[in-house]
């Protein structure tokens, strides 16, 4: 299996190099690593202060790393944070974030790669969000006896670590001093397969979200749009995911205003969504607070303004699961919102969750997200009802952080 991982890791790297020059995501992960070790050691030069390493794969990971490092920064304002994506469509928006020390790609995982990054930082802790598991960042890290920790782990059945061929992967989960995990589920699978330094401390996502809640921005020209009126939030939405909302906007968009906000704002995208909507829509970038009430559709053309938008509606569908998978459903539950998304929310518990409590729903056409709106809707008292319990529900799972920060500050003492 390590030589398959180790082709695996060389057929991926030759992948981005040919596909940068047509391909935005893959040209800005190569560029990203270019010279990077140059770029560590500069940035590294001189520090004599402790160092502590957030490993995440992406945007969604580092929102639920943040909770974490933000604590850690609080308990130790010694310690210099050094984060790592492996994703563009994370660095490439948190590049400037204030709350890390460091910012860089993770270099591709290799022997030599770990052991020369590991000579630049000096770590005394890593952590590593959700997904990622490396072979040979893990391996330096326990060879140098630097404790490793996995936050908001999630297990399924499916996944390699409980195949009866996946001893290689297995190997990398017993090299984690401890493993948080979501919930009950996965820390079965893990003692199932004999990895016993683990522990259910729930989803930091749950912390992140009432923290966002708690310090919403107000944003001028979407208050002049709402005026009044309630709110219909789409966020992260994809092509599938506008098509079945079309008939809903179409129906409600006199009475009820719109807001959209795409997963991916790049021009063309944005200007096909503008055709399929028509004269109602506008786009943020183009309206003004004196005209924009004269619309019933305002079409997000940014990032970075989602979980605050979130906080203008009344309902909420979250894109995503008519692809890959679902969205961020927490950021738009924080606030009560009934939910509204796709088929495909199976790997995410926290969607689970709400439908079990009836505060979310998932549809596979237009005419069954129109009858579960006009239930929601039409229903006295049934939207109401809804925000209470998601409320209630969010508040109950929050405290993940407290409960990795307490283990965080035990090991920290048994190491120094």
């Amino acid at each position: 299996m390590k030589l398959l991982y180790d082709i695996g890791l060389k057929a991926y790297e030759a992948a981005i190099a040919l596909a940068s020059p047509f391909n935005e995501k893959a040209r800005l992960m190569r560029q990203g690593r270019e010279q990077q070790f140059d770029k560590m050691k500069r940035a590294f030069a001189g520090n004599q202060a402790p160092v502590v390493w957030f490993h995440c794969a992406s945007l969604g990971e580092f929102e639920q790393g943040r909770p974490v490092m933000e604590a850690f920064k609080m308990a130790y304002p010694k310690y210099k944070i050094l984060l790592t994506f492996f994703s563009p469509s994370g660095y490439e928006i948190r590049k400037n974030y204030t709350g890390a020390d460091y910012i860089f790609y993770l270099p591709l995982d290799s022997a030599q790669n770990a052991k020369q990054f590991l000579d630049i930082a000096e770590l005394e802790l890593a952590v590593f969000v959700k997904y990622e598991f490396w072979h040979y960042y893990l391996q330096e890290l326990q060879q140098r006896n630097i404790p490793i920790l996995s936050v908001s782990a999630i297990f399924r059945p499916d996944q390699v670590f409980f195949k009866p061929y996946g001893e290689f992967n297995r190997n990398m989960l017993r090299r984690f001093t401890h493993i948080y995990t979501q919930n009950k589920t996965s820390l079965q699978l893990l003692k199932r397969i004999g990895i016993k330094q683990a522990s259910i401390a729930g989803d930091t996502r749950f912390d992140r979200v009432l923290q966002t809640a708690a310090s919403v921005k107000s944003i001028p020209l979407v208050k002049a749009f709402v005026a009044g009126k309630e709110v219909f939030m789409v966020g992260s939405s994809w092509p599938a995911d506008v098509e079945v909302l079309l008939p809903l906007i179409q129906k409600y968009s006199q009475n009820i205003n719109f807001i959209i906000a795409p997963h991916e704002v790049n021009e063309a995208s944005i200007t096909t969504m503008m055709q399929s909507l028509g004269e109602g829509a506008i786009r943020f970038s183009k309206a003004t607070e004196t005209d924009v009430a004269k619309y019933n559709v305002l079409v997000i053309d940014n990032i970075g303004m989602l979980s605050s938008l979130y906080s203008y509606g009344t309902y909420a569908y979250i894109g995503g699961a008519f692809g890959k998978g679902l969205h961020n459903t927490l950021e738009a539950a924080v606030f009560g919102l009934p939910l509204f998304f796709g088929p495909k929310y199976e790997k995410f518990q926290e969607a689970k969750d709400l439908i079990g409590i009836g505060c979310a729903f998932s549809v596979n056409t237009s005419q069954e997200l129109l009858q579960k709106f006009e239930e929601v809707h039409t229903t006295p008292g049934f939207r109401q009802s809804i925000t209470s319990k998601e409320k209630t529900y969010v508040q109950e799972q929050a405290g993940a952080t407290a409960k990795i920060m307490a283990d965080i500050k035990a090991l920290l003492k048994q190491n120094t």
